[in-house]
């Protein structure tokens, strides 16, 4: 039985979904409200918190093999959980930011949740995905609303990942051998800048789409609000503000294991439009 946590996110949906279109065996999907779920016929909901690690008892009886979201509750607890259930392997989804940004604060604490699963006694594999191409949600609201997308550091291209294929890698290390204790860091097929992210949301809407490039200083005022000082400061950082190497690097570790090529920001956007319009 494979468990795979945050089952209706970007990640997770994908994950289910191919993970019964390969045939994987039994799979059950976590979710808070399992009437809501709509996973594929054959995937079983099963309702559980990750805030509330108790709760998932229920979901993990039976389970070998644990797709886990890093981060969402307390992972101490859920990887003890996890251990006593019986779970034998852990495919975690963690950051690049731990080897490109170590000195963050979200960087540091990804890296700890990677060490309590290493010292966990159980099999692991961890996944270091790069930006979400899914981040460009954050615009939705002012693209359907006809309002210029205003963002900094405009013309820096990142290796932005759809999120379908971290589930393609994650459907490889649950079902594949040659995947436990490995760290994949994964991205993009290219580099892609915000300015051309927007301009593929336009060219699948079919119009123009209002651009503005501002400054750090008035990002980080938009951005504080909700996401707090030190967490818009390490976004802005990761886009643009404090970009190395490592960060740019465009990595064909997608391709290598799934044995097909990363999918686009132009495919994302593509499939997605509907929640801009």
């Amino acid at each position: 039985m494979i468990l795979v946590t945050g089952a209706t996110g970007n990640i997770g949906s994908a994950l289910v979904k191919e993970l019964q279109a390969f045939g994987a065996g039994p799979v059950r999907g976590l979710t808070r409200d399992a009437a809501r779920a709509g996973f594929p016929e054959g995937v079983e909901a099963v309702e559980g918190d990750l805030a509330q690690a108790v709760s998932l008892k229920p979901a993990l009886e039976g389970v070998r093999s644990l797709f886990l979201v890093s981060r969402m509750g307390s992972d101490a607890d859920i990887l003890d959980a996890a251990r006593r259930a019986g779970v034998e392997h852990v495919v975690l989804v963690s950051s690049i930011t731990v080897q490109t940004h170590p000195h963050l604060g979200p960087a540091g604490e990804n890296l700890a949740v990677e060490r309590l699963l290493k010292d966990s006694g159980m099999a692991w594999t961890i996944l270091r995905p790069t930006q979400f191409a899914s981040n460009a949600l954050w615009w939705a609201g002012a693209i359907r609303e006809h309002e210029a997308v205003r963002v900094p550091y405009a013309d820096i291209g990142l290796p932005t990942i759809h999120p379908a294929d971290i589930a393609s890698v994650a459907r490889a290390a649950l079902t594949e051998s040659g995947h436990r204790e490995r760290t994949y860091a994964l991205t993009g097929p290219e580099r892609v800048t915000a300015r051309q992210q927007v301009g593929a949301i336009a060219g699948v809407l079919g119009r123009d789409v209002p651009f503005a490039e501002i400054s750090r200083q008035e990002a980080h005022r938009q951005m504080a609000g909700f996401l707090g000082d030190e967490a818009a400061d390490a976004v802005l950082d990761l886009t643009g503000g404090d970009v190395n190497e490592e960060l740019l690097m465009v990595r064909d570790t997608v391709s290598q294991i799934t044995g097909i090529p990363g999918r686009t920001f132009q495919q994302w956007a593509s499939e997605n439009a509907a929640a801009f319009r």
